[in-house]
C-alpha cells in the first residue's frame, strides 16, 4: 500500500538536505516544532497543508514543485510512465521538421 504521507516526508527530506538545511533550521523557519516535522519527514505524521506551505516556503520551493515530485514518485511506485513536464530540446529538435508548417 502507498501511504501518501511517507512520500511527502521523502520528497520534504530530500529537497531540505539538496539545500544543505538542517531539520532545526528548517523547522525554526517554518515555525514548526522539531519533532513534528520529524515526524513529518519520517512519515509517521500527517501534515497540513498549512504545514506543507511553511516548510515549502522554508526551504524556498514552490509548494507545486513539491506535490509535483510527490505525485511523480506515486506514478514509478504504481508503475505508471512519468511523463516530463518539458520536451527535452534534442527531441524538439529531431521534430521540428514534423512540426513546421509547410
Amino acid at each position: 500500500m502507498i501511504l501518501v504521507r511517507q512520500e511527502i516526508g521523502d520528497v520534504l527530506r530530500d529537497f531540505r538536505l539538496q539545500k544543505g538545511r538542517t531539520l532545526r533550521q528548517v523547522a525554526s523557519k517554518a515555525s514548526v516544532a522539531l519533532g513534528y516535522l520529524s515526524e513529518v519527514e519520517r512519515g509517521q505524521k500527517e501534515a497540513s497543508s498549512e504545514i506543507l506551505a511553511s516548510v515549502a516556503e522554508a526551504l524556498d520551493v514552490p509548494i507545486s514543485t513539491i506535490m509535483r515530485e510527490v505525485g511523480d514518485r506515486i506514478s514509478v511506485i504504481e508503475g505508471l510512465q512519468v511523463f516530463p513536464d518539458v520536451v527535452p530540446d534534442d527531441l524538439v529538435a529531431s521534430m521540428e521538421p514534423e512540426l513546421s508548417l509547410h
